[in-house]
């Protein structure tokens, strides 16, 4: 059943992953432009910007572990999957820089003054030199310090994590398990954890 689902997704085109990707935030502006979005669809489209950034980031994470344990292979988008939880994640910054807070001042204060704000700038910072150099120029240039640098995912996934944490109001639920899944796809990294036994 495996092999028959490894076989399956070998073909399926990379570039189908990233026309989904780019036709979703365009459906959503669509939503909001038509009123599909509720009465605030800017904080509407700053959250499901936000949120599927994370299902991504999610996604991206649990390539190897899915590999590793279960014999899944996904290797094949991994790159697609880190590229398109950055353009979320920017297009989710966007959202709130010009359309929701829009004030220059107001937006460097937000940053200085709310945790959330501040480790979510973190997060995207942290994410910048993995976009930049998720191309196979710059794999080749950079050797063995290519993997070190994207050791950032690790990091930048974590804070991502409290960064929605923190954004809730009140306990919830939902924010939490995000977390904890992330939490979780970070710890099989552990040298300490084994791999699927293999026949």
């Amino acid at each position: 059943m495996i092999d028959t689902l490894n076989t399956t997704l070998r073909k399926i085109p990379t570039w189908a992953l990233y026309l989904i990707g780019a036709l979703y935030p365009a459906w959503l502006l669509f939503l909001g432009v038509t009123g599909g979005l509720g009465p605030d669809p800017v904080k509407a489209l700053e959250h499901e910007l936000g949120e599927r950034a994370l299902q991504l980031l999610v996604l991206g994470l649990a390539v190897t572990p899915l590999r590793r344990f279960v014999g899944v292979n996904l290797m094949k988008f991994r790159r697609a999957l880190g590229l398109l939880t950055f353009a979320y994640v920017a297009l989710h910054l966007l959202v709130w820089l010009l359309l929701d807070v829009q004030i220059i001042s107001q937006i460097l204060a937000d940053i200085a003054k709310r945790p959330h704000i501040t480790i979510g700038m973190v997060a995207f910072v942290l994410m910048l030199p993995l976009a930049l150099t998720s191309n196979n120029l710059s794999v080749k240039r950079l050797g063995a310090r290519w993997k070190r640098l994207h050791l950032l995912t690790y990091p930048a996934a974590f804070l991502g994590g409290v960064h929605f944490v923190m954004l809730a109001k009140g306990f919830q639920i939902e924010p939490l398990i995000y977390l904890a899944v992330i939490l979780a796809l970070l710890a099989t990294r552990l040298p300490f954890v084994p791999k699927r036994a293999t026949a």
